[in-house]
């Protein structure tokens, strides 16, 4: 298997440029669907899980044009199935969002049940609760495929049982085209929520209350073609983030939305952190030891799950003890017996976390559990005494763009080796 092989104890200087947002271009891509013609999104990142949606969208029938890396045009116009391949949704969580595109334009959607990363229960009852409510009929699951269907969707006032990301989309995709208003209560507040409403909106869509626990979607007649941006990433531009006080460095950050990350600049802050903010940059030095602190994971604008292996590196090496409390997914300290391997003191007691900082990670061999997870062992590694090799990398390019080009740019000793290569060094 490929894998990252790092250097540490390098502290990272320099600039670094955010991609587009992985948790808005997943949904976005499926809303193309919803459009009576030729799209262009742009800002896309290079991402595993962008060219695993376009796999989809061309299995479907739509025709894809690729103008540069971050740039696409795609015409859903020929789409000829509503059937989306296993082999394709395996391979990313976010396969789910065809279910609503394909059912609110075409009526009718055939989806397995998705892949992505394995760090806890996910359920999608609230996501089939709610095209339901929209008037679809949700077939018991058969051969691992979701179906659901109907002639008409009508509006309904829809309350979600916790604020789910995946169902708020979800519920939005399927709604734009169903008779009268739908209200979505305790609606996810997420950027990328936002995010999707205002291209939904740009194609011709009457979506309100984005970005607040209430959504309200007017049903139209038709979604017209449009150019849309995606938002810069907020959890690309965090991990950076951290890097610059896991390696005692400074690094800027460009192409973000300060706004978006002021839940983790206020943890790194109250962790001993510079943090200066900009238009559209932020700097993040580190000249001191870090300080214990305590961390809980929330829905937005709360600290985001995202994010929590990451801190808990940070943490693991500051001064004191600190509690990490998960409390959005059931299974995501996973990483934690990864980072043992390279000295970190943590204790794990259901969704709690206790760290208890030590003086200096060393380098050891560790995989990457799921994509945030992967994050944080090559945060671990930049930190490290020694050279730490990282398997499972493919999670970590599931949501990472150009990851090992980037660290370079800021002064890491950071190199991706091919199994053909490892297997010629053994050699």
């Amino acid at each position: 298997m490929d894998k990252y092989v790092i250097c540490g104890e390098k502290p990272l200087h320099g600039t670094v440029d955010i991609s587009g947002a992985k948790n808005a271009v997943v949904a976005i891509l499926p809303a193309v669907v919803l459009a009576n013609s030729i799209c262009r999104i742009e800002n896309m990142p290079n991402i595993a899980d962008v060219s695993t949606a376009l796999e989809i969208l061309d299995a479907l029938g739509a025709n894809i044009r690729r103008i540069d890396r971050h740039t696409v045009e795609i015409d859903p116009s020929t789409i000829v199935t509503q059937t989306v391949p296993h082999d394709l949704a395996k391979k990313m969580r976010a396969s789910y969002y065809f279910i609503g595109a394909l059912l609110g334009r075409y009526g009718r959607a055939r989806v397995p049940m998705p892949g992505g990363c394995n760090f806890g229960v996910r359920p999608i009852d609230q996501h089939l609760k709610g095209f339901a409510s929209l008037g679809a009929q949700v077939f018991p699951m058969k051969d691992g495929m979701i179906e659901a269907q109907t002639d008409q969707l009508v509006g309904n006032s829809i309350y979600l049982d916790m604020a789910s990301v995946g169902a708020t989309v979800n519920i939005m995709l399927a709604a734009v085209y169903a008779e009268g208003m739908t209200v979505i209560e305790n609606a996810a507040k997420e950027p990328h929520i936002v995010d999707l409403a205002n291209f939904l909106n740009t194609m011709g869509a009457d979506i309100r209350g984005a970005g607040t626990d209430v959504i309200k979607i007017r049903g139209v007649a038709r979604l017209y073609g449009a150019t849309y941006s995606i938002i810069p990433d907020q959890i690309e531009a965090g991990t950076y983030m951290a890097a610059a006080v896991a390696t005692h460095g400074d690094i800027t950050v460009r192409n973000v939305i300060p706004k978006h990350l002021e839940s983790i600049t206020a943890k790194l802050q109250e962790m001993g952190a510079q943090v200066e903010e900009f238009d559209e940059e932020v700097r993040v030095y580190c000249p001191g030891p870090t300080r214990h602190c305590n961390v809980k994971t929330m829905p937005h604008p709360g600290f985001p799950t995202d994010m929590q292996p990451q801190i808990a590196v940070l943490l693991s090496m500051a001064q004191g003890t600190s509690i990490i409390n998960e409390s959005v997914w059931d299974n995501r300290f996973r990483y934690v017996d990864e980072l043992r391997r390279m000295g970190a003191e943590i204790q794990v007691d259901g969704k709690l976390a206790v760290v208890q900082g030590v003086s200096q990670l060393m380098a050891a061999p560790v995989k990457a559990m799921d994509l945030r997870a992967g994050a944080a062992m090559v945060l671990a590694a930049l930190a490290a005494k020694g050279t730490t090799e990282i398997e499972e990398i493919q999670y970590i390019e599931r949501g990472y763009e150009d990851i090992v080009e980037k660290l370079r740019g800021v002064g890491a000793d950071i190199r991706r080796v091919t199994e053909t290569e490892a297997i010629a060094k053994q050699a």
